[in-house]
């Protein structure tokens, strides 16, 4: 029943009720809500509260409304199954409604009405709401300041929108609004950038201010539109163009705005300081603005690094950037975010690698000139440009300055190491470089000197000389020369590949390194630190004879009483034990502390990440060394620990599956020790109704399967869980290789126990499966249908009727010359052959079902011959595409057709024979009693000994095809009489002599 103006009162009380704090009346107005959003006029009366004037002040109400329109237009603006969504002329009023309320005066209801507008825009723009653009630009000549500023919001939030769309129709309707937004929006901003500038101007002039709020106010919400406007103007040169690195043309905006929004830039520098006392708010929008502004350049960069290249672009705007990072005005110094944005800038344009030689193949235009070439050339000019910019000097001050200056810690820092040291060490991880200025400037640095290695090793090995004479390994005091040696470490550790062809690692280690070590003194944190970095950065360089020593130090850094020196070397101490060249030797007396360490780490630290950090080193502990099991109980009650304490952070929870699938496997046949531990955490792992399923579920399924193939026994409660993989792969195939190698683990594992308690399961399964998935799907399946009849040739055939008769669809169907279709028809015939091998009644059953012939008939297969005879030919057709197990299956499969009554099959006795030769002649891979136990006695219990026990079992490697063949033969004679002597005298003389060998006849 739909919704009209006379429920307007009543969605608003279930609105207002929706934010009581009482339970008992929020729950109820919730329920009746979620219950209304699908009925039609729901949106029209969320609509009406949005915008009513005498509801203005109630801003916590009309955002609710506009929050559950958002979700409605998410949900119920496209036609559904289960809806029939919102009616086109529901759509049509509201669209219209809310281009009618563009002057909405509270900020957070406009936002949400941009957002309203924007969803609508991605659905219905520009063919069903081809005015939305055209309309919002008709208004802007004739608003005033609120009301274009919300224009501007409404379109930066589309552009936004309609960005993301990636189809070519999507691409090309958002290049024609760029063609008719692009240049009045430019107009506008520049306008106003004229109007901000002159503002600024007199405000800074201006010692009494408070007569002049409301120009202040009218100002503001010109910056405000100024910023949206930029936005938008980034969206259109960003997006609106094909990136000319594909298309190799200029991009004639990006030569128009850049040098715009630098002289934008310096323009507003000057305010950073005369601002910040007195005019807070403007000195916020400065802030704003300058890195808004960078922002925007470097966007630009990325998007369009030819028409960016261009010398009236690259030039100013690099040699700003370079100078404000090596000679700030000390103003500048403290706005940490503007030096950022220029370190990242230029750091985008020293690694970009269109202006480095192309390597790109030989691609032809029409005009006949190389694309290649093409950019060769630009390339070439950029270079140019670029080494203009840079001379030799220029680079060798900015590599000093970056490593004097802003690798240098601050007061503040050490304050913050001091007061959270777990806090300080994630901020100066490289990961948030983009955030943090030191971060930032190790990664330009990095950059820096990978292009000029040659050039900036020999300085910063000075440099590090030069510190470490100005700080002898005893200095304990925080001196501007230990600060300074703490910034060479760091250097020097980033750029380990090129120094050390400089400076031997040895020498440096036994000469300060360890030294320092040995130096307790609380201040020593800070080199320690970097200490620990330099280790695991150096790791390929650490030679066999330093191994042991470097091992006990990252252990002794390990147990530092500092937690930001712990979680270095715990991630250094990773890439040792990751490392190719890992000593585990060396390293397996200090395994005891190793693990201690770690236990005590996850207890001490309170960050997310660094939990993370330390369960990844146990992780990659239990996946490299071999003595485990000594502290098996330990790890578990850990393990136990950790789970408990992570209810809800699912990051933390898969590095601990992770780990607990190493543990499973280093553990090997005496992991039934842990189940007590393991089984629970799996079982709500593999639980797809649980709260936590969707971030869990893939690695629990691979912990499932690692249990299971490294159990020596099946136990009950691995048993019961089986019932949880169907209900997985009902939902989706997204983990289909992993549940096929945890059905094969259960068939080889459980056995008759395992069929007789989920046999309808079993079925349930390979139904699912075979006909809903590609081809790549049913070939890891098929083994698994294949092993499943191997290990249970009379109860699984009946059980698995249906999927059968799709496996004989699939061999009787066409393949079309696909490799992939190909392979899987000849696995589908191998699992049919091997059928009439082992259960042949049962075979001859399923071809004479009336059932089978419908399935084939509905999938269009012509069946000319009798089913069985039509699988002949398929097995006469692939025995060149499968194994030599397949092969055999085959071959006792065609033998066994010739004791059938049936005169056709005489026509194909040529063929059959020539298979079985060519069979018989080539071998087998068939592996002996006798020869397995030499392979098994040396094997515990698992799963490839449980496996080579089953193939050494099959009948299929323990039949002989040979005496399989002369016998039928006999009977097929005796069937057919002269007829069999006729079709004999007609193969050829060649191909009976062999036939004649391979039987061992006289």
């Amino acid at each position: 029943m739909a919704l009209s103006v006379s429920d307007l009162s009543a969605i608003y009380s279930l609105l207002a009720n929706s934010m009581s704090q009482d339970e008992s009346i929020r729950k109820p107005a919730e329920l009746a809500l979620a219950q209304s959003e699908s009925r039609p006029g729901f949106c029209s009366c969320l609509m009406e509260v949005i915008t009513a004037k005498d509801l203005a002040s109630q801003v916590d109400i009309r955002l609710m409304a506009s929050v559950y329109f958002k979700n409605s237009i998410n949900r119920y603006w496209r036609k559904r199954r289960d809806s029939s969504g919102i009616s086109n002329e529901e759509k049509q009023h509201l669209k219209q409604k809310l281009l009618s309320h563009l002057r909405e005066e509270n900020y957070q209801i406009a936002q949400m009405l941009a957002v309203l507008i924007s969803k609508i825009a991605r659905f219905d723009y520009p063919r069903e709401w081809p005015e939305l653009v055209s309309f919002l630009a008709q208004q802007l000549p004739s608003a005033d300041v609120l009301t274009s500023h919300r224009i501007f919001m409404i379109l930066f939030r589309t552009l936004k929108e309609l960005s993301t769309k990636r189809l070519t129709a999507d691409q090309r309707n958002f290049a024609e609004i760029s063609s008719h937004l692009y240049k009045y929006c430019w107009h506008i901003w520049q306008s106003d950038l004229q109007t901000i500038s002159h503002g600024f101007s007199i405000i800074t002039q201006s010692y009494n201010s408070n007569g002049k709020e409301q120009h202040h106010d009218d100002l503001y919400l010109t910056c405000e539109r100024w910023l949206f406007c930029l936005k938008i103007i980034c969206q259109l040169v960003i997006s609106g163009f094909q990136s000319d690195a594909k298309c190799i043309q200029e991009i004639r905006p990006v030569k128009e705005v850049s040098p715009v929004l630098l002289n934008a830039a310096q323009s507003f520098l000057p305010y950073y300081t005369s601002l910040q006392n007195r005019h807070p708010k403007f000195w916020e929008f400065i802030k704003r603005a300058c890195t808004k502004l960078m922002k925007v350049l470097v966007a630009i960069q990325q998007r369009h690094p030819y028409s960016f290249g261009d010398i009236c672009v690259l030039q100013p705007v690099l040699n700003f950037c370079l100078n404000k990072i090596t000679d700030p005005e000390p103003d500048i110094l403290s706005f940490e975010q503007f030096l950022i944005k220029c370190m990242v800038m230029a750091k985008s344009v020293f690694e970009c690698k269109e202006y480095k030689p192309s390597v790109t193949g030989r691609v032809m235009d029409e005009n006949g000139v190389t694309l290649e070439q093409m950019k060769k050339n630009i390339s070439n000019a950029v270079a140019g440009v670029l080494t203009r910019l840079l001379p030799n000097e220029r680079i060798v001050l900015l590599c000093n300055v970056l490593i004097r200056r802003y690798f240098v810690l601050t007061t503040s820092d050490l304050e913050e190491w001091y007061e959270n040291p777990e806090v300080f060490h994630h901020e100066q991880d490289m990961v948030q470089w983009t955030e943090k200025l030191r971060p930032c400037a190790e990664a330009l640095y990095i950059v820096l000197f990978e292009n000029h290695s040659q050039l900036l090793a020999p300085i910063v090995v000075s440099i590090l000389q030069e510190a470490m004479n100005g700080c002898p390994t005893s200095t304990s005091e925080i001196t501007p020369g230990l600060l300074l040696k703490d910034a060479a470490y760091g250097a020097a550790a980033y750029v380990y590949y090129e120094l050390s062809n400089y400076l031997s690692f040895r020498d440096w280690f036994n000469g300060a390194l360890s030294l320092e070590l040995s130096n307790d003194h609380p201040n020593m944190r800070i080199i320690h630190r970097k200490v620990a970095l330099i280790l695991g950065q150096w790791v390929s360089e650490i030679k066999d004879d330093t191994k042991r020593a470097v091992y006990c130090a990252l252990i002794r850094l390990l147990q530092d009483k500092d937690l930001s020196v712990r979680l270095a070397a715990c991630r250094s101490l990773c890439l040792h034990v990751e490392d190719a060249n890992f000593s585990e030797k060396d390293f397996s007396d200090l395994l005891p502390v190793c693990w201690g360490s770690c236990f005590k780490l996850v207890k001490e630290v309170q960050e997310f990440d660094s939990k993370v950090q330390v369960l990844n080193l146990i992780s990659v502990l239990l996946d490299h060394v071999n003595e485990v099991i000594p502290y098996a109980s330990n790890l578990m009650h850990f393990f136990q620990m950790v789970w408990e304490e992570s209810s809800g952070e699912s990051l933390l929870r898969i590095q601990l599956l992770i780990a607990l699938r190493n543990f499973v496997i280093a553990l090997g046949y005496q992991s039934p020790s842990c189940y007590s531990m393991l089984l629970p955490i799996l079982q709500k792992g593999i639980d797809i109704n649980g709260p936590d399923e969707l971030n869990l579920l893939e690695d629990s399924m691979l912990l499932w399967e690692a249990t299971l193939s490294h159990a020596p026994a099946m136990v009950p409660q691995l048993l019961a869980y089986f019932p949880c993989l169907l209900e997985i792969l009902e939902r989706n195939f997204d983990h289909l290789q992993v549940a096929v190698d945890i059905i094969e683990d259960y068939i080889i594992l459980g056995g008759r126990e395992f069929l007789s308690m989920h046999a309808s399961s079993v079925a349930k399964l390979l139904d699912l499966i075979v006909g809903n998935v590609n081809d790549r799907g049913l070939l890891s399946i098929l083994p698994i249908i294949d092993i499943l009849i191997l290990c249970f040739p009379m109860e699984v055939p009946p059980l698995i009727s249906s999927t059968l008769q799709k496996l004989v669809v699939i061999c009787l169907s066409g393949d079309d010359g696909d490799p992939s279709k190909t392979a899987v028809k000849a696995s589908s015939a191998a699992i049919i052959a091997r059928i009439l091998v082992m259960n042949t009644n049962y075979l001859a059953q399923l071809t004479s079902e009336p059932s089978l012939s419908s399935v084939l008939q509905r999938t269009g297969v012509a069946i000319e011959d009798n089913i069985l005879l039509s699988l002949v030919g398929v097995w006469l057709d692939k025995v060149d595409n499968v194994s030599l197990p397949q092969k055999k299956a085959f071959g006792l499969a065609l033998s066994i057709i010739l004791t059938l009554r049936l005169p056709q099959v005489l026509d194909k006795l040529d063929q059959i024979l020539s298979v079985c030769t060519s069979v018989i002649l080539g071998g087998t891979d068939d592996l002996t009693e006798e020869e397995s136990r030499s392979h098994d006695e040396d094997l515990l219990p698992s799963k490839e000994l449980r496996r080579r026990q089953i193939k050494v079992s099959d009948p299929i490697n323990r039949l002989s095809l040979e005496n399989s063949v002369r016998d039928n033969l006999q009977t097929c004679a005796a069937l057919h009489g002269e007829s069999f002597n006729s079709a004999i005298a007609k193969i050829h003389p060649a191909a009976f002599a062999q036939l004649k060998q391979a039987l061992k006849m006289p």
